[in-house]
């Protein structure tokens, strides 16, 4: 018996890196997981990599009418156990050259397609559920020319503290999964020298994987974390801690 046996996954962005990764470890571990991405060839090909028990679902979660198409799709397995509002981007640009284009796309995407991603699936929650957001060291750890990404992530870090309160009566428990520099196709177009800045500040001397990432999520996805709520956890070889 897997550690999600019977469990129904909703994870967002889950077409690469984190989102592919955590998709595959849930599927292993007995989930029925629903994916989505934006773009379908992609999607298409993490439904095949994944194999079995996955349903793909295209959609922006900056776009409302495609979160409510995608619930519609879930919502006939009746319920939801696992949400992982995964889907978010990051993008540099120095103080003095941000563009309101910049600022809105990074704010819809990791901000509103967050909230919005969450509080559509609220009726269809299990008891008991558990919500993940992606979070981001960046949230803690000043970067130049990545601060209104880092911006965002604080925010999605705040969701968190007044979910728990809401939602502790139902037993639903919200967490924070924030990565260090990871090794995902997104990160390998950035900058190599605001990579390289970022990596040299990691006290494990190098970015994580995106499976390492997929075990933190699992944790907090399962019962093995069914007294942890409200709490931010950092996977980033330490860049944070210090």
């Amino acid at each position: 018996m897997g550690k999600l046996q019977g469990k129904v996954a909703v994870i967002t962005g889950g077409t690469t890196g984190i989102g592919l990764a955590t998709a595959q470890l849930f599927v292993k571990e007995g989930a029925h997981v629903f994916i989505t991405g934006r773009r379908q060839k992609e999607l298409d090909e993490a439904v095949k990599t994944i194999g079995h028990n996955v349903t793909g679902v295209q959609g922006d979660v900056a776009n409302l009418a495609d979160l409510d198409r995608l619930y519609e799709i879930v919502a006939k397995k009746g319920r939801i156990d696992i949400i992982f509002a995964n889907a978010g981007y990051g993008e540099f640009a120095a103080l003095g050259s941000i563009t309101e284009e910049h600022f809105d796309g990074l704010f819809n995407t990791n901000v509103k397609g967050t909230l919005f991603t969450v509080q559509k699936a609220v009726p269809l929650l299990n008891d008991g559920a558990s919500i993940i957001l992606t979070g981001s060291v960046a949230s803690a750890k000043g970067t130049p020319a990545f601060w209104v990404y880092g911006a965002t992530k604080a925010a999605v870090r705040n969701f968190v503290g007044s979910w728990t309160v809401e939602l502790k009566d139902r037993g639903i428990r919200s967490n924070v999964l924030s990565p260090g520099p990871t090794e995902t196709p997104a990160v390998d177009q950035q900058p190599a020298d605001a990579i390289a800045q970022m990596v040299s500040t990691i006290p494990m001397g190098r970015m994580g994987t995106p499976e390492e990432i997929a075990k933190a999520a699992l944790f907090l996805a399962s019962d093995d974390s069914s007294f942890v709520t409200g709490i931010e956890l950092f996977v980033d070889g330490g860049r944070a801690q210090i």
